[in-house]
């Protein structure tokens, strides 16, 4: 089977909610990343092949395939088609996957990969609750078939982070622990540069602006989202923000036709689907499954990203797991650096090469809990 490679990746910083990025418009957001790739990387903008972004809540801003209309809006070619996918927080992972699997097949050469959001300007769930004047309470309570099956069951991350939490004997004191180091660790990281060749400026904002100084002491006074799950609190969370990411993928074909250098290979990539109750519990099968179907084991991994939606996700990963905390999103996670839907996995394979480059390391694992009770598992080979 052919081999998909990856050339570039890049990504602006995470802008906080109602902060430096939080009046650009999604589809100048999504081109700023976009043109960015195209001038860094000596392949005619008409020769691309697809663009494939990740986006979520795709309604205002968003809607009308901000793939499509964020090449255009970055003044690129025509003849360059786009398409929007939706796997709510794995988005731009799957983009990368469905990017990954055309180079592979061999019917492409160069796509486009990233995703976008706007938290800002499209809150969290304004998809979910769009229908609402159309008589759908939620995207689900009508449905007879899912009331067979699920019964009133709360679709609901807060219910389920608290129950993985329950589960796994995680405490909110624990979580606040993990909470603080993913702030450190962010702040470090960006302090010594670490994130400096992966952001693109813009309005001004060179930096993520989500990293906080903050304290056990500060954490412990948040009360929690709801009282009726009374670990999780906004210290524990992921945070909204604004930001967009892209990467550029090619097949060997490509890296020969414009003498590209090839940073990472595309090793493994995998999709599980897990309880929509549960809905955050899938990364501990998926990573079990995409290590068996890639003949790996942990041991082989040298880091991990997986998105910190909750402190409980990932604790709960680790213990399943026995991975050490000390490879895991080691310049923070999203409790720090933020979880903008759609472009987050982008995000974090874009932190993951660079990462990987930075200690010399070969193989990295980037997984996360999606909508539905889904994960995705990418591992990446780093080249050169």
């Amino acid at each position: 089977m052919a081999e998909a490679y990856i050339v570039d990746a890049l990504r602006t910083p995470t802008g906080r909610r109602k902060g430096g990025l939080s009046q650009v418009h999604a589809i100048d957001l999504g081109a700023h990343v976009l043109k960015a790739l195209v001038e860094r990387n000596a392949i005619p903008a008409d020769e691309y092949d697809d663009v494939i972004f990740g986006c979520v809540d795709t309604i205002g801003s968003q809607a009308g395939d901000i793939a499509r209309t964020s090449w255009l809006a970055a003044g690129l070619p025509l003849n360059v088609a786009g398409t929007t996918v939706d796997r709510q927080c794995g988005s731009s992972q799957q983009a990368l996957h469905f990017a990954a699997q055309a180079v592979m097949s061999g019917t492409q050469d160069v796509i486009a990969v990233g995703g976008v959001q706007t938290m800002t300007q499209i809150p969290i769930s304004s998809a979910m609750l769009a229908g609402q004047p159309l008589g759908f309470t939620t995207p689900f309570a009508e449905s007879k078939g899912w009331q067979a099956r699920f019964g009133d069951a709360p679709v609901n991350q807060f219910y389920a982070a608290q129950r993985i939490a329950d589960h796994w004997g995680i405490s909110r004191a624990d979580m606040e622990v993990f909470a603080l180091e993913s702030h450190r660790r962010a702040i470090a990281a960006s302090e010594a540069g670490y994130f400096d060749r992966e952001i693109v400026p813009l309005e001004g904002v060179e930096r993520d602006e989500t990293p906080r100084q903050t304290t056990l002491e500060k954490m412990a006074e948040l009360e929690p989202v709801d009282p009726e799950y009374p670990s999780i609190t906004a210290a524990v969370s992921s945070q909204t923000c604004d930001a967009s990411a892209a990467m550029l993928v090619v097949s060997e074909q490509a890296l020969k036709r414009y003498n590209l250098t090839p940073r990472a290979r595309i090793h493994h990539l995998s999709v599980c689907g897990d309880d929509p109750i549960w809905h955050l519990r899938a990364p501990i099968p998926a990573t079990e499954a995409a290590l068996k179907k890639a003949g790996m084991s942990m041991d082989q991994i040298d880091l991990v990203e997986i998105n910190e939606a909750f402190a409980s996700v990932v604790m709960a990963w680790q213990q399943e797991t026995g991975y050490s905390l000390d490879k895991i999103n080691v310049n923070g996670g999203a409790i720090a650096l933020g979880h903008p839907l759609g472009a987050t996995g982008a995000r974090l394979m874009t932190g993951l090469l660079h990462e990987l480059e930075r200690r010399g390391g070969r193989f990295g694992l980037q997984t996360m809990c999606e909508g539905g009770g889904q994960a995705n598992v990418t591992i990446i080979e780093r080249l050169g």
